[in-house]
């Protein structure tokens, strides 16, 4: 593969949360300006979830230690802490683990259904802001169809178990009579929407607060619950037993002297549950009296209590994913030979039109029947001489067989390394 897929990934199950958030990229749009920039990529997609940050690239000539430089700078991170954080995959192995998170495989609850539509919305943004290209579109594209194909295959995604169930989960083991709790949902975003569902699912009462009123009453209209003032639930956390926070705020939210103050002012302990990343809890509460603090990492202890009957089903989408990774894989290496295919057949129709253009005008042919006829006689020629030869090449390219691509590249005088 003349072309290189890369896969560079923070997650879960090399790192805590707590250091999982650190390498957190913050401004994506001038992520994918400095990673084509400095490293080397072509092309970009990041994808970033509660679990995992990943980058995905598509480059003819990059360098590791340019992305891990790169990267360190967008999240103000020393290099040497990537050393014991990253995974660097390149081609097959890259395209595996796509195939992996597009079907449930690599998810914290193996086979929940949120990272699908992350990775999706992951694409069509690097689409927008022109990040990605023809590879990294085509892989992307066709790894969420055969993702979502295994999963209503071998059913792996049913009796799905989403981080906000098993979120409501933590806090019924937890929480005696949870049902005469009072409970906040702090955010509206995917994994506050996960929660909501599942408390909803229930029949849990709660209240939902975020940045303005307005968008916690949208919220609530499609999600349930009832919507509270942000400023309000700052300085009157005293008033919940159970604290959802599930926001994106670079900062914490829910502080040390906050929940003192709520304690000093409670007969009952709180339970708070952290969902964010970054984490938007000071993890110092957890040592005031009668608070119980959990995050993610806690929620990873208990998915695999929850696993066995998923896990059953975990080979057989292993073996679909073997088979799958061959064909992807042909299909990259395919797409090297298309700049070439197509400057090959643009060149030759332009030299038919051309003297097409001059016999019709030597024969002073006026005839628009006869003139179609003898203009699809000459695409025809063209076809049946150059379909040959520019299908061996797709197979060549496909076969990864370089030399030949080379061969045909000096052939026909092509000098692009990237389609227009």
């Amino acid at each position: 593969m003349s072309q290189t897929i890369i896969n560079a990934r923070v997650t879960f199950r090399n790192s805590p949360i707590h250091i999982l958030e650190k390498f957190t990229i913050r401004d994506v749009e001038g992520a994918y300006l400095q990673f084509k920039e400095h490293s080397g990529l072509d092309e970009c997609v990041i994808i970033q979830t509660c679990n995992r940050i990943e980058l995905f690239g598509k480059a003819k000539n990059y360098d590791q230690n340019k992305i891990k430089k790169t990267w360190a700078s967008l999240a103000g991170l020393d290099e040497e802490i990537f050393d014991e954080n990253l995974e660097i995959d390149e081609n097959s192995k890259a395209i595996r683990h796509l195939l992996k998170l597009t079907s449930g495989l690599d998810s914290m609850i193996v086979g929940e259904e949120q990272i699908i539509g992350q990775i999706k919305n992951s694409i069509t943004s690097a689409r927008n802001l022109k990040a990605s290209g023809q590879h990294l579109n085509t892989l992307f594209d066709k790894a969420i169809r055969i993702g979502t194909r295994i999963r209503n295959s071998t059913g792996i995604s049913q009796g799905g178990i989403s981080v906000g169930s098993m979120a409501v989960k933590l806090a019924e083991e937890n929480i005696d009579e949870l049902k005469f709790k009072k409970i906040l949902l702090i955010g509206t975003g995917e994994v506050s929407t996960l929660v909501a569902k599942s408390l909803q699912r229930r029949g849990y009462d709660f209240v939902v607060t975020s940045r303005t009123l307005e968008r916690s009453q949208a919220f609530c209209e499609t999600m349930g619950g009832k919507p509270v003032k942000f400023e309000y639930v700052l300085s009157e956390f005293r008033n919940y037993d159970i604290l959802f926070v599930a926001t994106t705020a670079p900062y914490f939210l829910v502080t040390f002297d906050r929940i003192s103050n709520a304690m000093d002012k409670r007969k009952n302990g709180m339970m708070i549950l952290d969902l964010s990343n970054p984490r938007t809890v000071d993890e110092r509460v957890s040592t005031i009296g009668g608070i119980k603090l959990m995050n993610l990492d806690q929620i990873a202890e208990m998915v695999e209590k929850n696993m066995k009957s998923r896990l059953s089903k975990v080979k057989t989408v292993e073996n679909i994913i073997d088979e799958e990774v061959l064909v992807l894989e042909a299909s990259m290496k395919r797409l090297d030979a298309e700049p070439l295919v197509k400057e090959v057949f643009k060149n030759i129709d332009s030299l038919r039109q051309k003297q097409l253009k001059k016999a019709l005008s030597m024969l002073d042919e006026k005839d628009e029947r006869k003139i179609k006829i003898i203009e699809e006689l000459t695409k025809a020629v063209v076809e049946s001489i150059v379909s040959t030869p520019m299908n061996n090449i797709r197979k060549a390219s496909e076969q990864g067989k370089p030399d030949l691509l080379e061969f045909a590249t000096k052939l026909f005088n092509y000098n692009k390394t990237e389609p227009e």
